[in-house]
């Protein structure tokens, strides 16, 4: 049945309903990558997220943090605060600005970013070994073309 045929109130057919299919993927490549963290290093998925942003753009606030993940800021607020009090993020003041306030990895925070990124890259090599190279260049296409 195409996509033109089916009725309006019809159940949504999961298994090839593109939102879901990209979360279902989403959550089992980010839970694999989080079993290594989360025990090891008592890190959620959103600070691990946090910190990943946070060593990439170093010196940006929780909002810039929450633009660039589309992370909800509730969620995002509470894993800066959990790494704060953790020692794993510190919380300075931009430049003149002293309204507001930048974050960045701490010593310990690069620490285990510097333990746990291989292992999420080798993760992620798994995933893509899956995919010949042809199909990984165009699945680099698509997503960019999808998230643009």
């Amino acid at each position: 049945m195409s996509h033109e045929t089916v009725p309006a109130h019809a159940p949504l057919d999961l298994e090839r309903f593109l939102p879901y299919r990209l979360s279902i993927l989403s959550n089992t490549v980010s839970q694999s990558i989080a079993a290594d963290y989360q025990d090891r290093f008592e890190l959620s998925m959103t600070e691990w997220r946090v910190m990943t942003i946070l060593a990439r753009f170093p010196e940006i606030s929780a909002r810039e943090v929450v633009d660039r993940s589309r992370m909800d800021k509730v969620a995002v607020s509470r894993a800066v605060a959990r790494l704060v009090d953790a020692g794993r993020v510190d919380r300075g003041i931009h430049g003149s600005d002293k309204r507001r306030s930048v974050l960045k990895l701490s010593d310990a925070g690069w620490a285990i970013h510097d333990e746990v990124a291989p292992r999420a890259r080798q993760h992620e090599r798994d995933v893509l070994e899956k995919l010949d190279e042809e199909e990984r260049v165009w699945l680099d296409r698509i997503l960019d073309k999808l998230m643009g």
